[in-house]
């Protein structure tokens, strides 16, 4: 999921990266309010998930009320490689003095996080040429590395200590939110030696969004999901092909990063939570039926305030119902597991003593069915 800048900023802002005052709005009334608030001049932005807004004409600069009058609306029906302007970012200008970049990113290939930065910002970095960059590991970057990275591009005394922090809590934002991309282009030198994140792209992983929560109000919700909400229970959509059905998130959450490390690429997370029913489980296969990319279910479940046997009835009945046309592979224990064991044979739903064996023959399969 990438972050619009707005929404990237916010997160700049909880970390304390120095970012612009601004406001967002998605009409030209509040619009209005908020230039008021915010004073002329300032920059106008449009919201959106890509690249190359200023050649678009889709950042401006506003120096009255006259202008915004014409620019506002003529910026919030911007379109630019297809995609539509979200919002609006009103955003006060800055005494620039230069142009920095800097980004990390992850490096799946290596197995780390690279940083990138450069005495060249506001440009597409691929553009220039003057880059320095630095594979750090999967944890935060410290404060030798950051000093390093800082004197190689120029940086000294006061800008190079803020640069230190700055790259040392765009780390911290990589690790703790699992972000492929945290970026700020530009990153400006303020006439006082001051720096301030000018622009800001964030790419949060969409398979790590379920361990987030705090995260989510950024994401927008596909219809599945709100009818899962509405439900009762928790479907978080993903890229894979294996839908993760289980009691309790860390249960899901567990089980996830089991079927990852066996290379497995799971297309849900399914917390059908500790007040199930029959019929909100049967609703919670309807919708994974509705997921095209769906090649098997993997379900680990223990039972205890959910019985196991609520759980196999709604199995039988999407059997039943032809709701369910894809191998299941189910690890269950506790509370009533055997009678369940013994309602599910005969079925689709392959039944093991152990998630690990559970797991080990979901991929197998559904991988060799594609």
């Amino acid at each position: 999921m990438r972050l619009l800048e707005y929404q990237a900023k916010s997160l700049f802002s909880d970390y304390t990266i120095p970012i612009p005052k601004g406001y967002t709005s998605i009409d030209i009334e509040q619009g209005r309010k908020d230039a008021s608030a915010l004073g002329y001049p300032f920059v106008i932005k449009a919201q959106m998930a890509v690249g190359g807004r200023g050649k678009a004409g889709a950042i401006q600069k506003c120096h009255n009320a006259d202008e915004f009058q014409l620019k506002y609306p003529e910026i919030m029906q911007k379109v630019v490689k297809g995609e539509k302007t979200q919002a609006i970012l009103l955003e006060k200008m800055a005494d620039i003095k230069k142009e920095l970049y800097l980004s990390l990113f992850l490096n799946r290939g290596k197995r780390c996080y690279t940083i990138i930065s450069s005495s060249e910002g506001g440009v597409e970095i691929e553009s220039v040429k003057n880059q320095v960059i630095r594979e750090v590991g999967l944890g935060d970057v410290d404060t030798k590395t950051a000093e390093e990275v800082g004197k190689e591009i120029g940086l000294k005394d006061k800008t190079l200590s803020q640069f230190v922090e700055i790259l040392q809590k765009l780390s911290k934002i990589t690790v703790e939110k699992e972000a492929e991309l945290a970026e700020i282009n530009p990153l400006a030198v303020l006439k006082d030696d001051s720096l301030l994140a000018l622009d800001g792209k964030v790419i949060i992983d969409d398979n790590a969004m379920f361990r987030h929560d705090e995260l989510r109000k950024f994401q927008e919700v596909s219809e599945l999901e709100e009818r899962a909400e509405k439900s009762g229970f928790s479907l978080v959509e993903l890229d894979g092909n294996m839908a993760v059905v289980g009691n309790g998130a860390g249960l899901v959450m567990s089980t996830l990063d089991m079927l990852s490390d066996h290379g497995g690429k799971p297309a849900c997370f399914l917390d059908v939570g500790g007040g199930a029913t029959t019929d909100t489980v049967y609703e919670a296969l309807t919708l994974i039926s509705k997921m095209k990319k769906v090649k098997g279910i993997l379900v680990n479940l223990y039972g205890g305030i959910v019985k196991t046997t609520t759980v196999a009835t709604a199995f039988i009945m999407a059997y039943e119902n032809k709701v369910i046309d894809v191998p299941v592979f189910a690890r269950m224990s506790g509370a009533e597991a055997d009678r369940s064991k013994e309602m599910l044979k005969g079925s689709r739903t392959k039944m093991f003593d152990t998630i690990e064996e559970a797991i080990n023959n979901a991929v197998i399969e559904v991988n060799k069915n594609g």
